[in-house]
């Protein structure tokens, strides 16, 4: 023994009692029967003592008992602190250059031996606490050093790094070799504030300046990188000798977005720029421990206003106390009469536990340390006298939180002995929690129980008085109670997977990096602080909201593209925040519609019109606004996007107002068909008026625009087109436009003039096309020019238009135009519906044309309501075909609209009443289903409906249908009597159908 040498002086009395004492005899056996340091470490009584505790309570220390025998001699002759010692010399003096395995063979070799003293010490009650977790960081700090000399000798000779070489025939210093490589490896968490586990993960981050020591700065990053995968590998990497210790890169900046390197500017602007308030917690604890220290230390001042706030920092206590808050049930958990359980209790994470002891220092440092640097202290014990000592916080509380973390710290230490797991909860079964209360010293369980929840009821009691305020961020899972929603941090928390899960989430992994996406700034809307906090506080509502949809991941990754797209987020966010029956029509509205979702991710603004409220079934005029901004925009493009920006908003509002059920299909396709009116109508004069600088005008003409189909109706349904017919008239003397740059001849200038008109219509802009557009029943169909001349619109109506054209003039009206020759319009479209001669054709016509249908255009699937056997076409043909028979003799049964059209048959005594009625409800329900299968599927070839729809669509059809319907298949039947009833009254008021053509 060395004359200066402190032998250890182990009391038996004081170590564990041997919970398995099979397995402490058989240890101290086999160290008797091992090598000349086995021997004298079992002959020596304390050796002896100790090697029954090691061997009774943990069998990873028994094995490296074993291993390493040397190691606990010279504890007993040297005392812990030399021994400890001298376990770290090797990386001091050993070769960095050397190869690969012989250095990882070294740090693993280093590692058996410097933990089994340490927790030999921590045992036999030689060290304290942060004299335990110190040497376990010391091990840490000089592994990692030493590995990355090796990293960075081997990236010189690949030619890569300028590194300082060593003379010949010396081993370099390791902490030499990293001065002016442009390396900084900075430890975080436990072990930047040198209070590592013994089985902790070291928590790293990696950062590089390209200009100390790259030969091609705009290179270096991945030489660096490359150096950082390498360490990483270095120190994890398993063998029959061990590993050194595991690895977390997590903690950099944006850790999905990045490399495991990265470069000092950008980590500098990142959290100048994006900077959690939890990031600064992390922070202050960060110190250099391999690589430049220098460089390392330059940084950390660089971002010393990012962490350290001039200004007493108060709004950082929510911030930073989210992240507790949704760790566990906060205040939902803690009422009167809740008990925290033994059993699988979490010494980290759970009530009374180590973080709320950490983040009360952390918040306290946060708030107070900008203006006083000596609350600055990165350790906890050494927060608490601080904080304590400044008057920060209570004497007696801080007492009392030292002592629990010491007794925490310690029952983290024992669980993880035990079999070198990375593990912070308590056995569930009560024989291992037998084995820890034993581990720990303690005589009985009960007794290691009552010490345990003492200290946690003591952690709770001033963790709850310090944040008495602040609101629970908890959330109610699917199948109720509450549960974790930790997103800070880098890795997925298994009680917020969990939750997720409860809450409905196909995939809580995907979902957990979606939103730590957000709390890192990764969309622009979150990027500010005050829009990160909003976020934090939103987030439990927020889940539970798209948790409630069908498919919650999906309705959520649509959510994502919007707050991508959002060039700011905190005005949402805070309207979300404050009126959570917003948040859930978005959600439900995200969840149920794909394509009314593809519009909201395509144009965040339309979010305006939901915040605003939308549109209610009062509402007078969807276009309100939109002629003023046509008729004041400078210059047609401008007109273009105002039309667009308007038309594209209301579109959807009445959209999601229609699929929510707040408008019925009636309201909502004349709100369709009022938009698309004013809209035309604006747009036309400005068209006219850009087309005339060019061309003039020529005496007497105009354009005037003609809506047919439903667009003429008034029953636009979502995504329908317009279906538009062009005329115009002109002075019979002109002999071509005047005025302009250029003289056209009468019918070439409303000939070019009209697709002008269709142009605009549809051209696409950053809002979308206004509507697409459909000329089909103009007289010449698709064969002739776009725009037809007043007279001869006339003379083909009335002398060579075909019955279905004539029936699909009963949907006619004129929209724009000069007044005069929209009235003449009328008057011609009356004429026609109303010659003689009309009546004879069109019942007959009617139903041989919806033979030939049957027959050659049978329905596209089990939803096709408008093609389908009773559906709306037939509802419709009838209402046509008995206006044409009867508008002679009657012209007051003349209605554009379907169902007004029916009601004024009814009142003329064609249709008797409850036919009338029959219909009238036929045509709302086909128009309800079909709108409603638009917005949520558009076309649909499956029979079955996902649960929403379904809902959706029994909540609308509700008076429309001849009885309740409770489910899909009921809702089926109910339509095929509906149906049945359609093709009844059809062949009973014009006529049967061909044998065969409705199968």
């Amino acid at each position: 023994m060395s004359q200066t040498a402190q032998p250890a002086r182990i009391a038996p009395d004081r170590l564990p009692r041997p919970f398995d004492r099979e397995a402490a005899d058989r240890l101290v056996q086999q160290m008797t029967e091992g090598d000349a340091a086995a021997r004298a470490v079992a002959a020596d009584p304390g050796g002896a003592a100790l090697l029954a505790a090691l061997g009774g309570n943990s069998p990873y220390l028994s094995d490296l008992a074993l291993r390493e025998p040397q190691a606990l001699l010279r504890l007993l002759e040297r005392g812990p602190d030399e021994a400890f010692d001298l376990a770290m010399t090797p990386l001091r003096h050993a070769d960095p250059g050397a190869t690969r395995e012989a250095v990882g063979a070294m740090l693993r070799q280093v590692k058996r031996q410097a933990a089994l003293i340490v927790a030999a010490a921590d045992i036999a009650g030689l060290w304290p606490l942060d004299r335990v977790t110190g040497a376990l960081s010391d091990l840490a700090d000089g592994s990692i050093d030493f590995a990355c000399a090796h990293l960075l000798l081997a990236a010189a000779e690949r030619g890569e790094l300028r590194i300082a070489r060593p003379s010949k025939g010396a081993h370099p210093d390791p902490k030499a070799v990293g001065k002016g490589s442009g390396l900084i490896v900075l430890g975080m968490g436990k072990l930047g504030g040198r209070e590592l586990n013994y089985s902790s993960d070291v928590d790293l981050m990696v950062l590089y300046d390209p200009s100390a020591a790259a030969y091609h700065s705009d290179r270096a990053g991945a030489s660096y990188v490359r150096l950082a995968r390498d360490l990483v590998r270095l120190l994890e990497e398993r063998t029959a000798e061990g590993y050194v210790f595991r690895t977390d890169l997590r903690l950099r900046p944006d850790p999905a977005a990045t490399p495991l390197a990265v470069s000092v500017n950008a980590a500098i602007v990142y959290y100048e720029s994006m900077g959690q308030n939890w990031e600064r917690a992390a922070m202050i604890k960060a110190r250099p421990v391999a690589g430049d220290r220098a460089l390392g230390e330059g940084f950390l001042r660089e971002i010393r206003p990012f962490v350290w706030r001039r200004h007493l920092d108060f709004a950082a206590v929510s911030d930073i106390h989210s992240i507790k808050r949704q760790i566990h049930v906060h205040k939902g958990a803690r009422g009167a009469g809740a008990s925290i359980a033994l059993a699988g209790h979490n010494v980290k994470l759970g009530r009374g536990g180590i973080r709320e002891i950490e983040f009360t220092a952390q918040v306290l440092q946060l708030i107070w340390g900008g203006r006083d640097p000596g609350l600055r202290d990165p350790t906890t014990l050494g927060a608490l006298v601080a904080l304590a000592g400044a008057g920060r916080l209570d004497r007696r509380a801080a007492a009392d939180l030292a002592d629990a973390y010491v007794f925490l710290r310690d029952v983290e230490h024992r669980l993880q002995m035990v079999a070198d797991r990375q593990t912070h909860q308590l056995p569930a079964d009560e024989a291992g929690l037998a084995r820890i209360a034993a581990f720990m010293g303690f005589a009985s369980l009960d007794a290691f129980s009552a010490a345990f929840m003492a200290h946690l009821a003591r952690v709770e009691r001033h963790y709850e008085s310090f944040f008495e305020t602040a609101p629970p961020l908890s959330v109610e899972g699917a199948e109720g109670g509450t549960g974790n929603l930790v997103f800070t941090g880098v890795e997925d928390d298994p009680g917020t997977v969990a939750t997720l899960k409860r809450l409905g989430f196909a995939d809580p992994p995907s979902v957990c990096a979606m939103v730590r996406g957000w709390h890192h700034g990764r969309p622009r809307a979150t990027r500010s602080e005050r829009a990160r906090e909003l976020l934090t506080a939103l987030m439990p509502s927020l889940l539970a909201a798209f948790g409630r949809q069908p498919n919650p991941d999906q309705a959520l990754s649509r959510f994502d593209s919007i707050l991508t797209r959002l060039p700011a987020g905190v005005q949402i966010l805070s309207l979300l925040h404050r009126n959570p029956a917003l948040l859930d029509r978005i959600a439900g509205i995200l969840g149920a519609a794909p394509q009314l979702a593809e519009h909201l991710a395509r144009n965040p603004a339309a979010l305006d019109g939901l915040l605003a409220g939308g549109l209610s079934p009062a509402e007078a005029d969807p276009a309100a606004g939109l002629p003023a901004l046509v008729k004041d925009a400078r210059h047609i493009e401008e007109a273009m996007e105002a039309a667009r920006r308007i038309a594209t908003a209301r579109k959807f509002e009445i959209d999601a107002a229609a699929l929510e059920g707040t408008l019925d299909a009636d309201t909502a396709g004349e709100l369709r068909a009022d938009l698309a009116d004013a809209a035309v109508a604006a747009l036309l004069p400005r068209i006219t008026a850009d087309f005339a600088e060019r061309y003039g005008r020529v005496p007497g003409g105009a354009l005037a625009v003609l809506a047919m189909g439903k667009l003429g109706s008034r029953e636009m349904l979502p995504g329908s087109d317009l279906d538009l017919v062009l005329l115009y008239e002109h002075d019979p003397e002109a002999a071509g436009s005047e005025g302009g740059r250029r003289s056209l001849a009468p019918s070439e200038y409303f000939i070019r003039l009209a697709p002008q008109v269709v142009s605009v219509i549809t051209a696409p802009g950053a809002e979308g096309r206004l509507w697409e557009v459909d000329m089909r029943l103009r007289p010449s169909g698709n064969k002739g020019p776009v725009a037809v001349s007043l007279a001869a619109f006339e003379r083909y109506h009335m002398t060579e238009a075909w019955t279905w054209e004539r029936m699909a003039l009963t949907r006619a009206r004129p929209i724009a135009g000069p007044p005069a020759m929209r009235r003449r319009i009328a008057e011609v479209l009356r004429a026609a519906l109303t010659r003689p001669g009309v009546a004879e054709a069109a019942v007959t016509d009617a139903v041989a044309m919806r033979s030939r249908m049957l027959r050659d255009l049978p329905p596209d699937g089990p939803w096709d309501l408008k093609a389908m056997p009773g559906g709306l076409v037939e509802v419709e043909f009838i209402a046509q075909a008995l206006q044409l028979r009867h508008a002679a003799e009657n012209p007051r049964v003349l209605a554009t609209t379907t169902r007004v059209a029916l009601a004024r048959l009814r009142e003329a005594g064609v249709l008797p009443a409850g036919e009338a009625e029959a219909l009238i409800r036929a045509d709302r329900l086909w128009r309800t289903v079909i709108g409603l299968i638009r917005l949520t599927h558009g076309r649909l070839r499956d029979p079955a409906l996902p649960a929403p729809t379904v809902a959706a669509l029994l909540r609308a059809a509700v008076p429309l249908l001849p009885a309740p319907a409770v489910d899909l298949p009921g809702f089926r039947t109910q339509m095929a009597e509906v149906a049945g009833e359609v093709r009844a009254i059809f062949e009973r008021r014009l006529g049967s159908l061909r044998a065969g053509a409705s199968e």
